[in-house]
């Protein structure tokens, strides 16, 4: 005589993995995010790259899904079919090889990989092509931890110190801004003063790495006014949480505004690479001072 086993209350494991699931849903959900599960906003691109980036991503889930969907559809069909029956005491037919099967397993993969591979390249090549003339050329200088905006065509600049006061209300309105005219074809010239930063704009969907002694790339034409969050996507120190600044996406008219106003306070020129950590400290130290 055997003994029944306790019967599991499966109940609480279900509530427990739906609430695990919300979280990571929430969690993965970005500020930026204003169309249901694609990024973005429902009256137009951020930038002419936004929808390209936007469609090679769900592509991409989209033949991640079959390809699940397949491979659970075959492992839930052997299991129907190939269960072993009751009072059924004989062995299945054991075969070392099959070389129908071990050419599927080979070229299947190579395929899918082949053409997930074709289509990011030619996204990828669209987003870093540089062969248009730029409208206006910004370069922007990582540096612990906050950023120095360099309006070359302008010959101005913009500095900014450390974020203070993370994630209280206000803080993100002093943290430097870069400004883009609406329209334009921008190219922004990357650079590190010290460590490896990485120049991330969430809104724009995509981040290139900031790479000490090595200058990197892009081009994008901003085309929805807005202002957006930025931040550094790369480990950089130990206030790498606090690398922030601001994107102000607005008229050209604004825009000529904004470089007057840098003008005005003497900020013209460029800054150079061999401006120090030190001094930047300095003025993070001084704007602290004068808050206080």
């Amino acid at each position: 005589m055997h003994s029944e086993l306790p019967s599991r209350n499966r109940r609480p494991a279900l509530k427990v993995a739906a609430v695990v699931a919300l979280v990571a849903l929430v969690s993965g959900c970005s500020a930026e995010a204003q169309r249901g599960y694609l990024p973005g906003y429902e009256d137009g691109e951020v930038t002419n790259m936004t929808e390209r980036i936007t469609s090679l991503w769900v592509g991409s889930w989209i033949a991640a899904l079959l390809v699940g969907l397949i491979t659970w559809g075959l492992i839930l069909w052997c299991v129907a079919v190939y269960r072993k029956r009751k009072d059924d005491e004989t062995l299945p037919v054991q075969l070392r090889y099959h070389v129908p099967l071990e050419i599927m397993y080979v070229i299947l993969p190579i395929l899918m990989i082949g053409v997930l591979y074709y289509y990011t390249a030619r996204d990828m090549s669209a987003i870093l092509d540089r062969s248009e003339e730029p409208d206006i050329t910004v370069q922007v200088i990582g540096k612990q931890w906050s950023w120095d905006f360099n309006y070359v065509d302008e010959d101005v600049y913009e500095t900014g110190v450390q974020a203070q006061d993370v994630g209280e209300p206000g803080s993100l309105e002093r943290v430097p801004t870069l400004y883009l005219p609406v329209g334009e074809r921008v190219e922004f010239v990357l650079d590190s003063r010290d460590v490896i930063h990485s120049f991330w704009v969430p809104a724009f969907l995509y981040k290139l790495d900031m790479i000490p002694y090595k200058t990197n790339y892009f081009q994008i034409v901003p085309e929805r006014e807005g202002v957006y969050v930025g931040k550094c996507a790369e480990l950089c120190g130990e206030e790498h949480s606090s690398m922030l600044f601001n994107v102000a996406v607005v008229s050209r008219e604004d825009f000529d505004a904004q470089m007057d106003q840098l003008r005005d306070k003497g900020q013209t020129g460029q800054l150079g690479m061999e401006y120090s950590r030190e001094q930047d400290l300095r003025t993070a130290s001084g704007s602290r001072g004068d808050e206080n």
